[in-house]
């Protein structure tokens, strides 16, 4: 996408270039984050976490995926190519939620089936991307928020890419209010066949705007292409695309 519009710094007074349909942005020469639509200051806790691999050390994690699993082709990590290594900090939306959701529902697998009633009651860091068109597999990523810090510019290494988010708070824990009543409804079908009734709870505690490093990794095995996602803080490999005899996904 080319850039179609920049503001300036309140803090600093530097040019913030972003991208179509971005609505947070951060000054890359002082850390300031702002809210586009208004220019300003970013009101809500901004952290990140610290990427730990630069090109040469990420090839490490790269063949230690490779190696682990029977599903992979053997000798994966001898006959692959690494063809494009990409470090970019997406945005996320961390959701701090307690939900508790009441069910009754017909449990049909004896007979006579039974009404049962229950109650599921967690604690969400829900993720949520903060782009709109990426895919990104959210759900199997678990965000290592530990080694979260306040985001901090000049820790940002000169070869990533930085994006900012398409979406606001509010849009971010509508979403992950849905995205949970959906996951608990999958939860709830486990313990019964036909829901009834469900009433969903949820409580947001906080919600933290965080930019993880994630390694964008293509692979050349045997004349094809494949894909494989890292956490750039952890090592440890997201979502990976496995060639062999058919298809398969880790």
């Amino acid at each position: 996408m080319s850039i179609v519009q920049e503001i300036r710094c309140s803090h600093c007074g530097a040019p913030i270039r972003f991208e179509p349909g971005e609505i947070i942005a951060t000054c890359k020469y002082c850390g300031y984050t702002v809210v586009i639509e208004t220019g300003k200051a970013f009101t809500f806790e901004h952290s990140m976490l610290l990427n730990k691999y630069d090109p040469t050390q990420i090839e490490e994690p790269i063949k230690n995926w490779m190696r682990a699993g029977f599903l992979k082709p053997a000798g994966l990590a001898k006959r692959s190519k690494t063809v494009e290594k990409t470090l970019i900090y997406l945005p996320f939306w961390i959701v701090m939620v307690e939900a508790e959701s009441n069910y009754k529902g017909i449990f049909e697998r004896i007979s006579p089936a039974v009404i049962k009633e229950g109650k599921i009651e967690k604690k969400y860091g829900w993720l949520v991307l903060g782009r709109k068109a990426a895919e990104f597999p959210a759900r199997e990523y678990d965000v290592p928020l530990e080694g979260k810090i306040p985001y901090d510019f000049r820790k940002i290494e000169a070869f990533a890419k930085v994006l900012n988010s398409e979406i606001e708070k509010s849009e971010a824990v509508e979403l992950a209010r849905q995205q949970i009543e959906e996951h608990h409804r999958y939860l709830v079908q486990e313990d019964v066949d036909r829901i009834i009734e469900m009433k969903n709870e949820i409580k947001v505690d906080q919600t933290v705007y965080l930019h993880a490093p994630i390694w964008f990794v293509k692979y050349e095995y045997k004349g094809e292409t494949y894909q494989l996602l890292i956490d750039g803080a952890t090592g440890t490999a997201i979502k990976g695309d496995i060639p062999s005899t058919g298809f398969g996904i880790l």
